[in-house]
């Protein structure tokens, strides 16, 4: 019978097997050493650094997300400090952010992070704000204050992202949000609906459409033309959201055509709009976990809305209520009805859509609401669009086609 054990490694052209068993080597770990070749001294560290996080331990219980190796690093500061420090010298940034990860969910890296010399030693990311939100309550002072750098760090990060497309993006849509009949430029015609306004004049022998009503952009005043109220959950499974939503809060609040105002909320309701013009201090202002009732945050977001017709509501929760079901649909289906459009993100992240609740996101559709989840870099368009009326499930699904094409 013929083995077919090894059938990888056999198949990889010669020039290629010597990187394969490399590969292979640093996955398994040192008990599959006999059967591959001696690691040079930089690989040798690289799988030391594995090997504390991942190489069993001496309880001897396996852990991992389904690899070969297990969990083993000792759980004292200065051990994992040393180690935070060689896993950032030995591997790029993505792999560091999934074994920061790793060493979270196996190692308790989220109760060692209290103490400063761990933050000052772990690679900054959205995943690391979210944790150290969650333990804004229990962080002594000094902590506080390195973990407020680390914050500051990644909202900078992802403001010098974010911030120019977002303002440059929604100010066009605010911009060119009204329609006229006598675009007073060129660049001001909306050809796409002037086109479909005027296919009945379509000219076979000349090949064109003779535009005989025009369709535009009218440029609107400098006032306040839209009121957004951003509504987020803040419960434990939302962490990434709300760090972007904290983010994009303050992105949005300095457009003066806009009047932004931002709720947090959980079992209770946090108003944190007179902190926006600070992302840190609005991430901080949150309390990540506990329950959760939309129904208690739609109602105080409902009295914050003056002029329906010119609002916006963006509601980003997973939707799983602790509160009363009905009358949270009922909030909503008044709110649309008095002209409020409702937008509901059940992610703002990069991770795609989290668990939902299906029930809740199926009886929102059906009254026109869709919820979906969003990445950071389409949020500027979502707004676009919802700014300028459009529809957002057809709006979904030119994004989903997009992606497919």
């Amino acid at each position: 019978m013929t083995d077919h054990s090894d059938t990888s490694t056999a198949l990889a052209p010669p020039e290629d097997q010597p990187e394969r068993l490399r590969r292979w080597r640093l996955v398994l770990g040192g008990a599959a050493a006999p059967a591959f070749a001696e690691l040079n001294a930089a690989d040798q560290r690289m799988d030391g650094a594995l090997a504390a996080l991942y190489d069993q331990g001496s309880g001897g219980a396996p852990a991992g997300r389904g690899g070969p190796r297990s969990a083993g690093l000792g759980g004292s500061a200065p051990a994992v400090a040393n180690w935070l420090g060689d896993i950032r010298r030995y591997f790029p940034t993505s792999v560091v952010r999934v074994m920061q990860a790793d060493a979270m969910e196996r190692l308790g890296l989220d109760r060692l992070l209290l103490e400063p010399e761990m933050m000052e030693a772990v690679e900054p990311d959205v995943h690391l704000v979210g944790t150290l939100l969650s333990l804004n309550q229990v962080m002594p002072e000094q902590a506080r204050e390195t973990a407020r750098m680390v914050v500051r760090k990644v909202v900078e990060d992802l403001e010098k992202r974010l911030a120019q497309r977002t303002r440059a993006v929604v100010q066009g849509a605010l911009d060119r949000s009204a329609r006229t009949h006598r675009p007073r430029r060129v660049a001001d015609i909306d050809w796409d609906r002037t086109i479909r306004r005027n296919l009945q004049h379509y000219l076979p022998e000349h090949r064109t459409v003779v535009p005989q009503n025009l369709v535009g952009y009218a440029r609107r005043s400098r006032g306040v033309q839209r009121d957004v109220v951003l509504c987020i959950d803040q419960s434990g499974s939302m962490a990434a959201s709300v760090v972007y939503a904290g983010v994009f809060g303050a992105v949005l609040a300095s457009i003066r055509s806009l009047r932004t105002s931002m709720v947090v909320f959980d079992t209770s309701v946090v108003d944190l709009t007179e902190q926006l013009s600070d992302p840190v201090e609005v991430l901080f202002g949150t309390q990540l976990g506990g329950g959760t009732h939309i129904n208690r945050a739609l109602a105080y977001c409902e009295g914050l809305i003056t002029r329906p017709s010119q609002s916006m509501l963006v509601l980003i929760s997973d939707l799983y209520e602790g509160g009363v079901r009905e009358e949270m649909l009922r909030r909503v289906a008044a709110m649309t009805a008095a002209g409020v459009q409702v937008v509901v993100l059940l992610a703002l992240s990069d991770e795609g859509a989290p668990s939902y609740d299906r029930h809740n996101a199926a009886a929102l559709a059906a009254m026109g609401v869709p919820a979906f989840a969003c990445t950071p870099d389409r949020f500027p368009d979502l707004m676009a669009a919802a700014i300028q009326g459009r529809s957002l499930a057809a709006w979904v699904e030119e994004e989903q086609a997009a992606d497919r094409g």
